[in-house]
């Protein structure tokens, strides 16, 4: 791919990358959303029985731990409730041996090839009577293979499957009786209906429900392919310059979005095979900073106080953002501005407050008001600007 080229041809290409994520999720979702249904009925039974999530991964696939962890313990759905997860990535196979509970559920997160110390301790938790999830993997309770072997293609197909578990899980839930196996965890779950209801045909209406939800996806990301096709090459450039003279990229966000941001920086400091390592550092990566500033100054600081701290004038500041008006986002990018940087926001809804206050010097909107989609949309972008990085590098070499 060229450094330099016409617009119509880089639409082209954003396209093509785009309608290849489409086909895979396509077909890896007819394949498995029965199985998927399944497990969300599966998952509900251990919720009831006071079982928690527990989630872990290395390197990037540590962030998908993180991810399933907020958005389980603090779901974005109003009149959902909170679920138990958390993510052991720092150390999850002493953890799990320390904590894992019978009525558990053990979600484990790899590359493409699978990991290894991945599945031992899945097996582990299996032996011990566990639900095990391995994404990747070819044993668990639920287990898959993407039919792709890009890392970051596979990450955005795994990104859908947990989100879809996570919105699904409680439609099971909500047609459970009132009290019914609930144990310890009872108090989780108020929103109960009284009386039980009838399940039958539940499981191929949630299937059904999961297609809908790809289709929702892929017309999302086509539409994103037509109208950002140019501006996403155009802030791959603008990045590639800035690290030419030795910059960095900063990345911040709150919640998933925090994730994301974790995301993008391993995938460029700790890159695929084959991919040479970009400087980056996200600040959302940085919990005794985040809790000391949000205790001491307040949390619309967490990152601007941090950006004081790291930035350069050659740097680059990517905020992520759903809304668009998220007050921590909004004081980091003002400070990179007063700072010189080179401002990225990556939006939701229609760009919120930072766009129409004209925060960044470029800003990637994804036109949805329905968060999991944006956040999985959101990913195929920054994805892709992390290959058009690869490829700039290539062309400069």
């Amino acid at each position: 791919m060229p450094p330099l080229a016409d617009k119509s041809h880089l639409r082209a290409s954003a396209s093509h990358r785009m309608l290849e994520r489409n086909r895979t999720c396509t077909e890896f979702f007819s394949r498995e959303a029965p199985l998927l249904a399944e497990t969300c009925r599966a998952m509900s039974e251990r919720f009831l029985a006071g079982g928690r999530l527990l989630a872990f991964g290395h390197g990037p696939y540590s962030t998908d731990a993180q991810h399933v962890s907020v958005e389980f313990v603090h779901p974005v759905i109003v009149g959902k409730r909170a679920l138990p997860a958390l993510d052991l990535s720092a150390a999850f196979g002493p953890w799990v041996r320390a904590i894992l509970r019978p009525e558990d559920i053990v979600m484990g997160f790899g590359p493409p090839e699978g990991d290894p110390e991945v599945t031992s301790t899945l097996r582990h938790a299996h032996s011990l009577g566990a639900l095990t999830i391995a994404l990747p993997g070819g044993e668990g309770d639920y287990h898959c293979q993407t039919p792709t072997g890009d890392p970051f293609i596979h990450q955005e197909v795994i990104e859908i499957l947990y989100h879809t578990l996570w919105e699904t899980v409680h439609v099971f839930l909500e047609r459970r009786e009132q009290g019914l196996d609930t144990g310890d965890a009872g108090f989780l779950y108020p929103f109960l209906g009284k009386e039980k209801q009838d399940t039958e045909g539940l499981l191929e209406e949630v299937a059904a429900s999961i297609l809908m939800k790809v289709a929702d996806d892929s017309r999302l990301r086509a539409r994103v392919a037509e109208e950002l096709g140019g501006e996403i090459r155009n802030v791959s450039t603008a990045i590639a310059d800035r690290i030419e003279q030795g910059g960095k990229l900063i990345l911040f966000g709150n919640g998933g979005s925090a994730t994301d941001a974790n995301d993008w920086a391993l995938d460029c400091v700790l890159p695929p095979n084959g991919f040479r390592a970009v400087p980056a550092v996200s600040l959302a990566m940085e919990p005794a900073n985040i809790t000391a500033v949000a205790n001491d100054v307040g949390p619309e600081l967490i990152f601007l106080r941090q950006l004081i701290a790291q930035a350069r004038s050659e740097d680059i500041a990517i905020g992520i953002s759903t809304s668009g008006g998220s007050r921590n986002i909004i004081r980091a990018l003002e400070e990179a501005r007063k700072r010189k940087l080179l401002t990225v926001a990556l939006l939701g809804y229609d760009g919120g407050e930072i766009r129409r206050r004209g925060l960044a010097d470029h800003t990637l909107v994804v036109p949805c008001d329905y968060i999991p989609r944006i956040q999985e949309v959101q990913a195929s972008i920054y994805h892709m600007i992390r290959e058009d990085l690869q490829a700039i590098g290539h062309a400069h070499a």
